[in-house]
């Protein structure tokens, strides 16, 4: 399967220019492996592209440069420079992003395919009622790979949405399908033990073969209030499922131990923890 932050700068840069060969491209060097580039194989872990993110962080002294995220002066989205995929600083006016990455398969040992852009945002009242006391007076940077830390980001009632935006032109739901069936699977079985075959069928049997998603498509996944998973894909909401255990599984693919993109988790926590110095 397939960096999960941001005052801002008096004057945002434009974006980087993207690359002038387009993504077809990529879809063309795999073209003889086309019918196993539809599914999740093996995963590389991208290097983290920060020349967006940089442009809205502030320069606190106690974080790096990428740090403080902040919703104030309407901020402007932020891209995924390799994409080209644009994250709202906001969602629905409460949760803030915390930080964005790529999502990139390698199909036989061969060939990098960007699959989905992600960006993992959290709301900002919720950080603070539920970690503002434990972690309060510990500095972003003092906080900076605590496993404690990552623990109660992942068990608390904090509401979270990963935002993927699809960039491979040649992805199915069925290999999305397939997919979460590995990745959340295995999560399942880690923090759950091996009997929870009928929960996740109940999350992957959401992604039906009548779904369409072509590059630019958006599917969300969120975390509500009393750890419910609610999945939607371009603004159709597809299921709702009240399980703690599946919320937790399914944001450990980003900001657990094994994270898909590790620069990424390190970016959601130290913007995260800047929320509560706030």
């Amino acid at each position: 399967m397939v960096s999960l932050r941001f005052p801002f700068l008096s004057s945002l840069p434009q974006p980087p220019p993207q690359p002038s060969r387009p993504f077809s491209t990529l879809a063309a060097a795999a073209a003889a492996a086309a019918g196993a580039t539809a599914a999740f194989v093996s995963i590389s872990s991208s290097d983290r592209d920060r020349n967006a993110m940089s442009s809205l962080f502030s320069s606190h002294h106690s974080l790096p440069l990428w740090g403080s995220l902040s919703l104030a002066d309407n901020a402007a989205p932020v891209v995924e420079s390799r994409t080209g995929s644009s994250f709202p600083s906001a969602l629905d006016s409460s949760q803030k992003l915390c930080g964005i990455g790529l999502r990139r398969k390698c199909i036989f040992g061969l060939k990098n395919i960007d699959v989905y852009a992600f960006g993992v945002y959290a709301d900002d009242d919720d950080i603070k009622r539920c970690l503002s006391e434990k972690y309060g007076n510990l500095s972003a940077s003092q906080l900076k790979g605590n496993k404690e830390f990552s623990e109660d980001l992942l068990e608390n009632d904090i509401s979270m949405t990963v935002r993927l935006q699809i960039v491979y032109g040649k992805l199915s739901i069925r290999s999305v399908r397939s997919a979460f069936e590995e990745s959340v699977g295995s999560r399942l079985q880690k923090y759950g033990g091996s009997d929870n075959k009928e929960l996740l069928q109940r999350f992957t049997s959401q992604f039906k073969d009548e779904f369409k998603i072509p590059r630019g498509s958006v599917i969300h996944l969120s975390r509500e209030k009393g750890h419910i998973l609610r999945t939607s894909i371009d603004g159709q909401e597809v299921g709702s499922i009240q399980s703690k255990l599946l919320c937790r599984s399914l944001l450990d693919l980003y900001v657990g131990e094994e994270p898909f993109d590790k620069q990424a988790k390190e970016d959601i926590e130290l913007n995260i923890a800047s929320y509560l110095q706030k």
